[in-house]
């Protein structure tokens, strides 16, 4: 009988594998990254927030560049599709100082700026440099439509 128990505990000692080592650079090197990661996401998260935050101060308007507005509702598909298509738009005038902001009618301040202006979400409202209001566009339109109207607008400003 003692041969019996020996091959018993041999194969129950044998179907125990053993954990593989973890080695101290595997888990520096993996918190490395993790750190990297989390820094990274924090890096676009805060210049996410302050370009947000300058899309949407309205007080920028008046203050020497020419402006357009977007009077946008956030929950709006059709506002949403005229943000890109005026996003778009914007490409070709990225350094000639054309000024894009929002209003965004879901806080106190966008809906504030619709009513002065008497206007519904979907609208852009297009301003010189002093703030005063120059031509207002209502509706979804396409990029390359935007573009002349942007184009337009720009020159009448010089």
């Amino acid at each position: 009988m003692p041969k019996s128990r020996k091959r018993t505990r041999s194969v129950a000692q044998a179907s125990v594998t053993p954990k593989a080592a973890v080695s101290r650079r595997a888990v520096l090197g993996g918190g490395a990254v993790a750190s990297t990661l989390v820094l990274g996401g924090g890096i676009w998260g805060l210049s996410s927030f302050r370009t947000y935050a300058a899309e949407h101060d309205l007080s920028r308007v008046g203050q020497g560049a020419p402006a357009i507005v977007q009077v946008h509702d956030p929950q709006c598909p059709t506002c949403t599709a005229l943000q890109k298509q005026t996003r778009r738009a914007l490409r070709d005038f990225d350094d000639c100082g054309l000024t894009y902001l929002v209003a965004d009618i879901k806080t106190p301040e966008g809906a504030a700026f619709a009513r002065r202006f008497n206007v519904p979400h979907v609208t852009l409202l297009l301003f010189d440099g002093a703030g005063d209001l120059k031509r207002t566009v209502r509706g979804l339109h396409d990029s390359p439509h935007l573009a002349e109207v942007f184009a337009a607008h720009k020159a009448a400003q010089v």
